[in-house]
Order: structure tokens, then sequence, then C-alpha cells
């Protein structure tokens, strides 16, 4: 890795972190020790992440403190892993370890991953530091910043979390090589994201950069990744517990949320037809789009234009067939993002400018859903 092709992200406010992007990261094993203050590691990874790093990371991070005690947990890879149960296996792991308040989870995947973990290190000893080691583009841009931590249950995703800052970021873009097509274009979605909330320009040259990405040309995705970084950490800074500009980060979640809980987050297989979070989160951008034209706000030739443009990218822009307008809709009055008195979406004006409307008419949902 060379020093030119760092990338340094800071994100501010009452516990500052820096998000560090680049090749090479998961070796340096100077720079995550660096960020461990104590002697006790626990390396949380999943089945097809570990083989792959989890030994490197040891050996680096031992080469630099030999009295760093280690320990790794192993969980099953998908959604369907983001569980109350694996949770307490987590905590099971930290207590064995003999974890102290100086202890640092090190959170090595993708989102599901990086949720389960940095909730553990939310939980133990009332917290404890949590360093997020994204392998996967979604995580690097989306689920690893933010200190958003949580896990599932059958009525919902995230309903059972905690806000939990991480001690530090370390997004190795050579991990991106081994990423199978299908997950880097679930990522890519939640980059589209940024341009669609509040970054218009990105969107142009996200689609003058199509091909680039998609070929995995380290330099414009070290770019969409810093890109996408900077701008959730503009709005983490200023709404840290998501009380309310935050939650423009939420754009296509609402639907795209439902879309998982009623699929069962069955996404855990590469060749599986439901969709992925990252999936979801495209048709659900493609529907809030299409409600805000529904309730006037926008053109829907707007909402086309994100269409092609997600479509571009090799991601789905409707409904899978089988899901059932009345189920979702039940979802989503579940939804964190609901209130006592209604839906709540983040709906756009206009491409980079969304803002979050409440009492979102059910019919008009319904229609949209409908429409799909």
């Amino acid at each position: 890795m060379t020093t030119s092709a760092l990338r340094l992200v800071h994100i501010g406010g009452a516990h500052p972190y820096t998000i560090s992007i680049g090749d090479g990261l998961l070796d340096d094993g100077i720079a995550l020790t660096s960020r461990i203050r104590g002697r006790h590691v626990l390396i949380v990874s999943d089945e097809h992440v570990s083989p792959l790093y989890a030994r490197r990371i040891e050996a680096a991070l031992h080469n630099v403190r030999p009295d760093l005690r280690l320990n790794r947990f192993v969980m099953p890879a998908g959604e369907q892993a983001k569980t109350m149960a694996h949770f307490s296996q987590v905590i099971d792991a930290l207590a064995t370890l003999g974890a102290t308040r100086d202890a640092c989870v090190l959170a090595l995947g993708g989102g599901v991953v990086g949720d389960l973990a940095g909730f553990a290190a939310a939980c133990w000893m009332r917290g404890i530091d949590c360093l997020q080691l994204p392998t996967t583009l979604l995580a690097m841009v989306d689920s690893s910043v933010g200190g958003k931590t949580a896990v599932d249950l059958p009525q919902g995703k995230n309903l059972v979390g905690a806000f939990h800052p991480p001690r530090g970021v370390f997004a190795d873009t050579a991990a991106l090589d081994t990423l199978p097509d299908r997950e880097l274009r679930a990522g890519l979605a939640e980059v589209i994201k940024y341009g669609a909330i509040v970054d218009a320009p990105f969107l142009d040259w996200l689609e003058a950069n199509t091909i680039p990405l998609l070929a995995r040309e380290r330099e414009p995705l070290i770019e969409a990744i810093a890109r996408s970084c900077q701008h959730k950490a503009t709005i983490v800074e200023h709404d840290p517990f998501e009380h309310g500009e935050r939650a423009l980060l939420n754009f296509g979640h609402t639907f795209g949320h439902a879309i998982e809980a009623e699929q069962g987050y069955a996404s855990h297989g590469l060749d599986n037809e439901a969709l992925n979070h990252g999936e979801a989160v495209a048709v659900g951008m493609v529907m809030a789009a299409r409600l805000s034209a529904q309730l006037g706000m926008a053109p829907a030739a707007d909402a086309e234009r994100l269409r092609m443009l997600l479509a571009g990218f090799g991601l789905p822009t409707a409904l899978p067939e089988g899901l059932e307008p009345d189920r979702l809709l039940q979802r989503m009055r579940l939804d964190k993002k609901a209130s006592a008195s209604g839906l709540r979406f983040v709906l756009w004006e206009a491409p980079g400018t969304a803002r979050i409307v409440s009492d979102v008419p059910e019919a008009a949902v319904l229609e949209t859903l409908l429409g799909s």
C-alpha cells in the first residue's frame, strides 16, 4: 500500500474517530494496534470472511503486540444470523476471554457482523471499544460508519440495538477483490443513495463511472467510498442519535426493510432469489421516488432516472414476485421510522434534496406498491 493511496475521513462530535480507506489495512498491525488500548481482543467474523482474513489479522496484531490475548468468534454468514442468540454467544466469548473494560472487539466482515459485534461491544460492561473492519462495499460506506448497532427480531429488522460509535474504521479496499459481484452491486446501491439524498452531482459522476466501478478499478472505488463516508460523517456529526437529519440516510429503507423482513432475511445464499439488503434498498429507493412523485413532491422523470441508474449497475428496481402489498404495509407500521401518528418516509423533492415526511397516507403507499 502506498501512502498516497490512503484516504482519511474524520468523524467529529463527542466521540471522534477516523475512517481509513486504502489497500493493505488489514495487514497493518501498527495502525490496528494503535487503536487497541488493552490486552483483550475478540475478533468477530463469519464463516465466509474469517478463513480469508482472521489469521492474517491475528499475525499482524501479534507482530506488534505480542502481549495481546486474542480470541475469535465465527458466526454463520447472512442476515439470518443477526439474532439475539448469536449476540448472546458473542457475550459468552467475551466472558470466556476475561475481557476487561479496556478490551476491544474487532468486527471483521460485512454489515451483519458489524451490527452484531458492535452491539455486543456496546453491552459488555456497558460499553467497550470496537474497531470496524468492513470487508464489503456496503459495510464500508454505510453500516460501519456512525455507530448504529443492532440485531433483528422476527417482527422486524434492527429492533434491538444501541448507538455505539467505533474507535476506528479500517476499510481495506483490497478485500473488495474477493467480494462476489452481487455483493459489490449491493454496496453500490448505498453509494447511489448519498447522491439521491444530498449530492446530485454525485449521481452524474456515478453515471459516468458505472463501468469502472463495476470493474473494481481502484481509484474510482476509493473515491466512491470516501465521498460516501464524508457525506455520512457530516450527517452523523449533526445528528448522532437520529433525532432529525440522520433519518435522511434511511431513503429507500422503509420499503427495503419491509421487503427483507417479509422474505425472512433469506438472502444468505449468493444464488438465493430473496433480495439482500442493498438490493432491497435499491427497490426501496425507486419506490420512495415514485411515492414522492405521487404525492406531488417531485417529477416522475426523476424517479425514472434513478431507476435507470440503479438498473445500469445491475440492481433490481421492482418488487419481487409473490410479495403482498398489504403484508409489506403491515411491516412498515412496525418500522422504527414510523411514529404514533402514522407512517414516516424519507422522500425527495429532487435528486440531492431529500426530506422527512410524516403522516404519509397508507393509500398512497399501497398505490405505489401496487404500481411497481
